[in-house]
């Protein structure tokens, strides 16, 4: 029997719907604290490749989703015409989100990132930095064994693919429109296969190009696809 000064238990269905509230209470203040450290960050990948297409390029994506990319190199590895291409486009919010979400997973770059297997394959120097008001950190790599990072690589890779179809697209349609068949064909297939991430950022090239009526029908009929395209998952 509990008399008036003893507290008496909460019935089992009050008990659950209390833990449940204190459990969303604290998702919420550790997102809201995810959220405040991404304020004024950015993340940088740089990929060096001596003798591929290309040999350098850079993309800097701001907490924002604004987004600058550079490279350079040859426009294809059949060409000898060398190039040096810069852009800037602004992520889907879903791209921008899971970048920053891996680089959290990757405990933003402080710890050790390459594997240390000399055994393995050159596949290209690369570097992710991290940068935000409390950090500033990097991490240098030719392969790495953490998940998270292997992740955020293959999404670079991803993107910067695309930008270089769209690099390739403007040159070929000023100079070589002929060779927008073949440049066009990689593209869609690469894109169903989910090889490539925001494809969006390559719109109005691919526009122009639907618009030009010098260009071959087959042509501006298979850019008018790939603007239409529901976005494909990566396999990042």
């Amino acid at each position: 029997m509990f008399t008036e000064k003893e507290s008496r238990p909460l019935p089992l269905p009050d008990r659950i719907a209390f833990c449940a509230i204190v459990l969303l209470a604290g998702y919420l203040m550790v997102g809201a604290t995810i959220g405040a450290a991404a304020d004024g960050a950015s993340i940088s990948f740089s990929l060096d490749f001596p003798n591929s297409s290309p040999e350098h390029y850079e993309i800097l994506v701001q907490n924002d989703g604004k987004t600058r990319y550079v490279s350079s190199g040859r426009i294809s590895q059949d060409s000898d015409v060398r190039d040096d291409y810069e852009t800037d486009v602004t992520l889907s919010d879903a791209t921008r989100t899971r970048i920053f979400e891996l680089a959290a997973q990757a405990h933003y770059f402080s710890g050790k990132v390459d594997s240390g297997n000399k055994k393995l394959a050159f596949t290209g120097a690369k570097k992710l930095v991290y940068k935000d008001d409390e950090r500033n950190s990097s991490a240098e790599y030719n392969y790495s064994t953490q998940p998270a990072v292997q992740q955020l690589t293959t999404l670079f890779q991803s993107v910067s693919a695309t930008l270089e179809f769209g690099r390739r697209l403007t040159y070929y349609h000023r100079y070589q429109k002929l060779a927008l068949d073949d440049e066009t064909k990689r593209m869609e297939d690469q894109a169903r296969s989910g090889e490539l991430a925001e494809v969006k950022a390559v719109a109005p090239i691919l526009q122009m190009i639907y618009d030009d009526t010098s260009v071959l029908k087959v042509v501006r009929a298979r850019a008018l696809r790939i603007l239409q395209m529901p976005p494909v998952a990566s396999r990042n």
